[in-house]
């Protein structure tokens, strides 16, 4: 069975930086795509970053050039790194899973991250 637990989340100040971290408990990490998705207070979830299990990665338009996602196949990790925040990148963050051939799809409790303006 696989589990997510997010850290990293909190308060700062437009303009600041976050790094959020995911860890993966379970087996094989290394064959699930892992993603970052945020909602917003009375907005859909979206995806804000996604990092497949060959390294290759895609972002939300709005986020590309400041945030930066990143898997470390040993330790069982994907990590967000955000710089240049704004007050409209405030949401609750969930780390997700999902092994492609199975569908097999897994998500974190999530952490709130609060830009202040």
């Amino acid at each position: 069975q696989v589990q997510l637990v997010e850290s990293g989340g909190g308060l700062v100040q437009s303009g600041g930086s976050l790094r959020l971290s995911c860890a993966f408990t379970g087996n094989r990490f290394s064959v699930y795509a892992m993603a970052w998705y945020r909602r917003a207070p009375e907005n859909e979830r979206e995806l804000v970053a996604r990092i497949n299990e060959f390294g290759t990665t895609n972002y939300l338009d709005s986020v590309e050039g400041r945030f930066t996602i990143a898997r470390d196949n040993t330790k069982r990790t994907v990590e967000l790194q955000m710089s240049g925040l704004k007050p409209e990148d405030t949401a609750i963050y969930y780390c997700n899973a999902v092994r492609s051939v199975s569908g097999e799809t897994y998500w974190g409790q999530g952490t709130q991250v609060t830009v202040s303006s």
